[in-house]
């Protein structure tokens, strides 16, 4: 973990507990509920969990939430991503049986910033794909490299498939089954630079500083990231994963 990343996790948590705090106040004070409510209230969207998700939006402890609300309705979750310019064509649910389909299904061809192949996922996956590229590839693109990530690149989301161990064996049903993880190989920069895990992982550099970051900032967003530095089977990507325990390596 980056002292950069620790420092903003530790930040997050303290806000939140004092955000959780003047927010009870505040409704249980009386008349918080209509400062939040009212059309012309003063409190900005992104402090104010009665208002939707915006991609754009800075982060603050109420995103969590609003995020949440939007990965539990489609119809938000797909209004969220078309605000943002995500380009994410909706096509009917597949329905494969009771271990492999995708609802929620679209077509995702491009990020707000960056391009993708374009890809069948669902809108859950999408739409924290999009927060990860907003809040943590492009910064970190900008902050670590001088330059834009122009095409994140991928090697798939569904699958109809179960899980591969490092022995060769198979256990449960994958995520990818449902389309609710995507693997990440590498991005394209604006520069014309391509970088890619297999190759620049285990280098020194601004490189590899990027991709440990970008890697770590998708703990974030997902809940269950993979990298190279989990086993030999995801040496050459990331897997990021919406459902799960919680767990980052």
């Amino acid at each position: 973990m980056s002292k950069h990343s620790g420092r903003r996790r530790f930040l997050l948590s303290a806000a939140s507990f004092v955000f959780s705090i003047a927010v009870a106040a505040i409704l249980f004070g009386g008349g918080g509920w209509w400062l939040l409510a009212h059309p012309e209230t003063p409190v900005p969207s992104y402090w104010n969990p009665l208002r939707e998700l915006k991609v754009n939006a800075p982060v603050t402890p109420v995103t969590r939430f609003q995020l949440n609300r939007a990965l539990a309705n489609e119809e938000q979750c797909r209004a969220v991503l078309a605000e943002a310019g995500v380009n994410f064509e909706a096509m009917e649910d597949l329905v494969v049986d009771e271990n492999c389909g995708i609802a929620g299904r679209g077509r995702l061809s491009a990020l707000v910033t960056s391009k993708v192949k374009a890809v069948e996922t669902s809108c859950t996956t999408t739409l924290r794909l999009t927060m990860w590229e907003y809040h943590v590839v492009q910064p970190a693109a900008q902050n670590l490299l001088g330059t834009q990530v122009s095409r994140l690149r991928h090697v798939g989301s569904y699958n109809c498939r179960q899980m591969r161990t490092a022995q060769g064996k198979f256990s449960g049903w994958s995520s990818h089954a449902t389309a609710d993880s995507i693997d990440i190989v590498g991005v394209q920069l604006a520069d014309g630079r391509s970088l890619n895990l297999l190759s620049d992982w285990g280098t020194e550099g601004p490189e590899a500083a990027f991709l440990r970051e970008i890697w770590h900032g998708a703990c974030d967003w997902f809940r269950v990231v993979l990298g190279p530095d989990f086993n030999r089977l995801h040496a050459d990507h990331f897997h990021l994963q919406g459902p799960g325990w919680g767990y980052c390596r």
